[in-house]
């Protein structure tokens, strides 16, 4: 394991304990393969970044976006480009969206999902 991977995974623990609610409502909806069977992981590892929920497999990934994104575009730019760059779809939402369209958001992540 690289040094970069080691502070990554470092920080990606904490980061479990202390989701923020639109994170943990989400969550609930992916976690134990509830969403058409397909497994997603929480904060996971990409190089040097750390997704909010990635399905392996599928090679997906879903960011939600706080109101501190809106700062952080050239970021979060970056950030998702070298996902891409790995062969990564990177899908992004608002948190106020999961909060409150949560059916039409887990709609969009399943058109982004391989059939079962």
């Amino acid at each position: 394991m690289s040094l970069v991977t080691r502070t990554v995974s470092s920080h990606a623990a904490p980061m479990r304990q202390t989701m923020p609610e639109a994170e943990a409502r989400l969550w609930r909806q992916l976690r134990d393969r509830r969403l058409l069977g397909h497994k997603f992981r929480r904060q996971h590892s990409i190089g040097p970044y750390i997704a909010d929920f990635a399905c392996v497999a599928a090679r997906l990934v879903i960011e939600l976006d706080g109101s501190q994104h809106a700062d952080a575009e050239e970021a979060d730019a970056r950030r998702t480009a070298f996902m891409v760059a790995k062969s990564w779809t990177v899908i992004r939402f608002w948190n106020a969206r999961v909060l409150t369209d949560m059916d039409n958001v887990l709609r969009e992540i399943i058109a982004h999902l391989p059939p079962e």
